[in-house]
């Protein structure tokens, strides 16, 4: 209950300082603006930003364009990023973008139109554009679009004391580094420090025996998804990213994989419902509805496939009425079991734990699971029907009807994303849309046939 009234809360203050800042915004005082923003997480401000409407956030960032710094502008969800940016003047993006890693400008550039991304890689220093550059050139969604170019390397025979000694001796280092990453004269990676460890062992230590057992590279081609995976797999907090020729090119960090791994959980969720894997709360209506209409049209035509299978009985549904009351039971409950066995293998699918290695048994639980499922859901419905229709015929229909719906789905929740996966398809694109017209068909087609051949 503490927790409960502790975010509630924040919920409160929050919804408050939203209040008094859109005050502010309309008596156009700068002064109180800075008082409420100033003290503020960027995150939280990215937060505020993004819950505005278009037009009060251009007066927001009209009145206070010079809070804006690089960490606010790497927290904005993109999808209203480029708005905040244009919205800004040219000297305040570039002081922002000027505070930033590779990894995060790199970040901001790649959802960007080109005048956008020129008006930044102008207000970059040259070096700094160079390294932007070489990243963007990279195929979206890579390890090179995710790391960053600024890394600390020590050659690999040093000792404890030269890494110190050069550590606090260099003139620039990243604002945030976990390891200090050791090569050999071709600048391979051959092992990498923990800061710890270094500050904890003897100066005349070698780095080499201090080296973690973790240690593992990445190329610069590998999808994001796997390293993500990776990162969590093997619970890393940096990893060195290599070139075709196995040269270290940059690193990635824990916080820009979790980032990963967060986005993708997103899009999956996005797409099970089939609102789009770029829908956002700040979206207009006419973005929210072209982004949901393809999927409810799409539906359209399978909602038609059991239409037709109804109609297929309409001389039963005449001569028995009570079974059109009865078949949204069958169908409902037949799309939660679905939706709860795709959500399941989904997840399963994209933490690797679903494999073709055991797929099999997985299926093999699924079915054994919607049986069980199925003979109690059957006896409860069976005796319900009996009792309230007096007739054992009716509960005998409901009860076999629910228990082929109830392998169907606990079939179909993990049968159709294997296949999508199989396919080199997004098993979260599609699989909620067929998983649920499988359902409503075959529970409409056993509840129906068998009402026809059992009751007539």
């Amino acid at each position: 209950m503490k927790e409960t009234a502790a975010e509630r809360d924040e919920e409160d203050i929050a919804a408050e300082r939203l209040t008094a800042v859109l005050a502010a915004v309309e008596a156009r005082d700068a002064a109180a603006l800075d008082v409420l923003l100033d003290p503020l997480h960027a995150a939280d401000i990215a937060d505020l930003l993004e819950q505005i409407s278009p037009s009060e956030r251009a007066d927001l960032l009209a009145l206070w364009h010079g809070g804006i710094d690089g960490d606010v502008l790497s927290e904005i969800d993109e999808s209203i990023r480029e708005q905040v940016i244009e919205s800004l003047p040219d000297e305040v993006v570039a002081e922002a973008v000027r505070e930033l890693d590779t990894d995060d400008v790199v970040d901001i550039l790649e959802d960007l139109d080109e005048p956008a991304q020129e008006k930044i890689l102008d207000a970059l220093e040259d070096a700094d554009r160079v390294a932007v550059e070489q990243a963007l050139a990279y195929p979206e969604y890579s390890a090179g679009r995710l790391m960053q170019r600024e890394v600390v390397v020590a050659p690999e025979h040093w000792k404890v004391g030269e890494a110190i000694d050069f550590l606090r001796g260099a003139e620039w280092l990243p604002d945030q580094f976990y390891h200090v990453i050791l090569t050999d004269p071709r600048m391979k990676p051959v092992g990498y420090v923990t800061l710890g460890r270094i500050l904890s062992a003897a100066r005349e230590t070698p780095l080499k025996e201090i080296v973690e057992d973790s240690f593992r590279t990445v190329k610069a081609t590998d999808e994001e998804a796997n390293v993500a995976y990776i990162f969590n797999q093997y619970h890393l907090i940096s990893c060195p990213v290599v070139d075709e020729n196995g040269r270290l090119v940059g690193v990635i960090t824990i916080d820009d994989a979790m980032n990963v791994l967060d986005e993708e959980h997103e899009e999956d969720m996005l797409r099970l419902a089939g609102v789009g894997d770029e829908s956002s709360i700040s979206d207009g209506p006419v973005a929210t509805a072209r982004q949901r209409l393809p999927w409810l049209v799409v539906n359209l035509f399978t909602a038609s496939l059991s239409a037709l299978v109804i109609g297929q009985f309409e001389a039963t549904i005449a001569q028995i009425v009570v079974l059109a009351a009865l078949m949204p039971i069958v169908a409902s409950t037949g799309g939660i079991a679905g939706t709860q066995s795709l959500a399941v293998a989904v997840r399963a699918l994209a933490t690797r734990d679903l494999t073709r290695s055991n797929a099999a048994r997985v299926v093999r639980r699924e079915l054994f699971a919607g049986i069980l499922n199925g003979v109690g859901l059957a006896a409860i419905l069976g005796l319900a029907g009996t009792l309230i229709f007096g007739d054992y015929h009716i509960g005998v229909v409901l009860g076999m009807a629910m228990i082929v719906n109830q392998i169907v789905a606990a079939l179909g929740g993990v049968v159709v994303p294997l296949t999508l996966e199989r396919f080199g398809l997004d098993p979260a694109l599609a699989s909620g849309t067929f998983v649920t017209t499988l359902t409503d068909v075959m529970g409409f087609f056993a509840f129906l046939g068998l009402a026809t051949v059992i009751l007539l």
